[in-house]
């Protein structure tokens, strides 16, 4: 008996343990997404005045853009999966990756060839243990990214839609990434980034009202050339924020839970201690009253 206690007392010790590391990353989590939120509200307007200026210049332009146009020389497709660096954050990884598995195998079904590109060491991981080529990764920022990285990615993905079929040129470029709705609920969706199908804000919102007239310099062209890079940088950009939002989240939510399991299997391994204890007393309380009755027989 006196030997199961001291097991109890053990696991009771390094649960405790566990409890505190759940409850600070709980906190630390609570503590990062109010940032991580703002953060993602605060693109959208530059998210709706770019998306606007963009559907005006493709309004009063009689051209077909590169970045607009489907492709029809290649097969090859990109697929972008956002996942996160670090664990302890429930299937928020796992719902991602299983997405894009989704994905990636429509494709194939479709007869396309999949380039494999990743950011978040959790999916970086999970290829490379599978074999998977991986075109490019992404890694170290998934909780706080920046403008920086956004951009970094953006252009790494513009380059390989505009290149030439035989330098790997691919037809369509698809993110996967995790839409923040609340605290509570983080989604996982699939977008095709590329070829852009570019919506206006207002018609978005239901609004019905015509464009203003605009006067272009030097072309509405040439406002496409600059404009719909930086359109597709500002939507990578808000992607990373909402994934970095929902991982938050979910670190919060998944701490919060294990916090509690600690707290339950504590009580549990105090109570069984307890009984340990109990039981070795009244053994050695039998033993006693055994030996006081044999010297008093004798």
């Amino acid at each position: 008996m006196a030997g199961n206690q001291r097991v109890y007392k053990a696991r009771i010790k390094s649960t405790q343990s566990l409890k505190k590391i759940f409850r600070a990353m709980e906190l630390i989590a609570a503590s990062r997404i109010g940032k991580a939120r703002a953060a993602a509200a605060a693109t959208q307007p530059y998210a709706d005045a770019i998306t606007s200026a963009v559907g005006a210049a493709a309004t009063h332009s009689n051209f077909d853009h590169p970045l607009t146009s489907d492709r029809t020389d290649t097969n090859r497709v990109a697929v972008l999966a956002v996942t996160s660096d670090r664990g302890m954050a429930g299937a928020y990884s796992a719902t991602v990756l299983r997405e894009t598995e989704t994905l990636i195998a429509r494709l194939t079904a479709e007869g396309k060839e999949v380039d494999l590109y990743v950011t978040g060491r959790r999916g970086l991981s999970y290829y490379q243990f599978r074999g998977r080529e991986i075109v490019r990764s992404w890694a170290g920022k998934s909780d706080a990214p920046s403008a920086d990285e956004a951009r970094e990615i953006a252009d790494t993905l513009l380059d390989s839609f505009l290149a030439k079929t035989e330098e790997g040129g691919v037809a369509a470029m698809y993110v996967v990434y995790t839409h923040f709705v609340n605290m509570v609920t983080q989604t996982p969706r699939v977008v095709r980034l590329l070829p852009l199908e570019v919506v206006d804000v207002e018609v978005e919102k239901g609004a019905e009202e015509a464009y203003p007239l605009y006067e272009f310099e030097p072309s509405p062209e040439t406002v496409l050339d600059e404009l719909l890079p930086r359109y597709v940088r500002s939507r990578i950009y808000s992607f990373l924020l909402e994934a970095s939002a929902s991982e938050l989240a979910a670190r919060q939510r998944a701490m919060h839970t294990a916090t509690d399991n600690a707290e339950d299997l504590i009580r549990m391994y105090t109570r069984l201690a307890n009984s340990a204890r109990q039981a070795e007393i009244t053994q050695e309380i039998s033993e006693i009253v055994s030996g006081a009755d044999a010297l008093a027989g004798a």
